[in-house]
């Protein structure tokens, strides 16, 4: 077995929940509860942010990034896993499987580098109020949201190029969905390289995210205390702490992830059910967030309501 080389469409075998008898369908309920009303809440914002004129300013072009990668998320990951629990599969095929990594990878890095433009673009505005308007025009807004998506998949792609072409020799996934750890294990072949691109691949997201974020906030924070103004303190803090807690949330649930791995007394579901949770928390509380947190979105939302109501 161990010297054994699979071909790219070779069949792969999940490691499943424990699921207790007569527990599959209240689960599958509850699963797919969580990602309707995901996926509702994502779909919500982005509709809201298509239609509504008012909207159409280059912060909300830049948000719109943002439901948009939690929908890769939550539908790579959350569907595959209710359809296996129900039918009671346990296997996949490797492409099918690399997909599923990649697309949860892109997600991961996707919020770092899209909380990074952001707060990059909460700083022009709120720092540098009359130049906002000549440095955040369409083109600028454009490369923005350009280098967000392209720097994110050229990275992620890097990674899985690497990863695709290693010898083969395990068929078993220690999971009940694929990521790059997981894929890694199946090999027999050296992964120096791998664990190499993957830390620095890593690196180069928490790092530029972070300490863009970082100057950023602080600036917008002297900011807000040089001035004399209410009015600006009020829009630096209603613009400011939805993007601070959702990367609160994001590192939070990563960090616990983290953690779960590293200790002996964990057991395996458990481990799996918290390396889900980043894929579907945030998906779940970033528009709330967004929508208790932003005037603008959270009034047009109301007006929505107003309207189907009164019709």
């Amino acid at each position: 077995m161990e010297n054994q080389s699979y071909g790219f469409s070779f069949q792969l075998t999940l490691d499943p929940f424990v699921i207790p008898p007569g527990g599959k369908y209240p689960i599958f309920l509850l699963g797919i509860t969580i990602y309707l009303f995901g996926m509702s809440c994502n779909l919500a914002l982005l509709m809201l942010l298509i239609l509504k004129r008012n909207l159409h300013k280059p912060m909300y072009f830049i948000l719109f990034s943002l439901p948009l990668n939690d929908l890769i998320g939550i539908t790579a990951m959350l569907p595959k896993i209710l359809s296996d629990i129900v039918t009671e599969t346990q296997n996949t095929y490797y492409p099918l499987c690399v997909l599923q990594a990649f697309l949860l990878h892109m997600y991961g890095g996707g919020i770092l580098f899209i909380l990074a433009a952001m707060s990059f673009d909460r700083y022009v505005a709120i720092c540098m109020p009359l130049r906002y308007n000549s440095i955040m025009t369409p083109r600028m807004v454009t490369c923005i949201i350009s280098l967000v998506w392209g720097l994110d998949f050229v990275l992620i792609l890097l990674l899985f190029c690497l990863q695709t072409k290693l010898p083969r020799c395990r068929s078993v996934i220690m999971n009940v969905f694929c990521d790059n750890p997981s894929l890694l294990k199946l090999t027999c072949g050296n992964i120096t390289v791998n664990n190499i691109i993957g830390l620095f691949n890593t690196a180069v997201m928490q790092a530029m995210s972070v300490s863009i974020q970082a100057y950023s906030y602080v600036k917008i924070l002297i900011t807000c205390l040089a001035s004399r103004k209410s009015e600006t303190k009020t829009k630096a803090v209603n613009t400011c702490v939805a993007q601070l807690l959702i990367l609160v949330i994001f590192e939070v649930v990563g960090t616990f992830t983290i953690l779960s791995h590293r200790f002996k007394n964990v057991s395996a579901d458990l481990q799996k059910i918290m390396g889900m949770l980043i894929f579907l928390v945030p998906p779940l509380l970033n528009p709330i967030v967004y929508g208790l947190y932003t005037a603008e979105i959270r009034n047009n939302l109301l007006s929505v309501f107003k309207n189907r109501i009164s019709f």
